[in-house]
């Protein structure tokens, strides 16, 4: 899935505590860690910095939406978390369905 990648060393998130974030997963880590003040920094109101990464590298509109519309940390961690825990169910649900045609292909 396109939106777990890493993205392009050019492209890398810089945090203004020094942290990198190369991905979403990345960027669940980071979130849940970051100080409220840091990520005030990356996500107020004159700087989406961050819901803008999402939405043109990263290139996940929805989020983006949601971390542009969270009104905190602790929303923003709940809004990422939520996306990486609906990825994780569509590529569970493509692995099953790989499962299954290849036991109805072996038959």
């Amino acid at each position: 899935m396109k939106f777990l990648n890493d993205v392009p060393e050019e492209y890398v998130f810089c945090c203004h505590d020094g942290r990198h974030i190369n991905n979403l997963k990345e960027l669940q880590d980071v979130l849940a860690t970051m100080t409220d003040d840091a990520y005030l920094s990356c996500s107020n109101i004159d700087n989406r910095s961050l819901a803008n990464w999402v939405r043109d590298i990263i290139g996940d509109q929805n989020l983006a939406k949601d971390l542009s519309d969270a009104e905190s940390r602790t929303k923003a961690v709940l809004a990422v978390n939520h996306r990486l825990l609906l990825f994780e169910s569509v590529i569970q649900k493509q692995r099953k369905r790989v499962r299954f045609r290849n036991i109805v292909n072996k038959n």
